[in-house]
């Protein structure tokens, strides 16, 4: 693996890491029926979480990119 692959790989793993992070907080915020009962930190540790999972998952291949 080659060094400007491996950038590439981390750039794009980690747009989608983000991405996922972000769609994964709007869902657990959105299950509160008001701002001031959100869990600030269950939020933030599952779309934390859920970023690990995502660049975990990005070890298998990102279709974006060709090897």
């Amino acid at each position: 693996m080659n060094k400007d692959y491996l950038l590439k790989w981390a750039k794009a793993a980690g747009v989608r890491a983000v991405k996922t992070m972000a769609q994964t907080a709007i869902a657990t915020i959105g299950t509160t029926a008001a701002m001031s009962e959100v869990n600030w930190i269950l939020v933030g540790s599952t779309a934390g979480l859920a970023g690990v999972i995502s660049l975990l998952t990005s070890v298998a291949g990102l279709p974006e990119l060709k090897q």
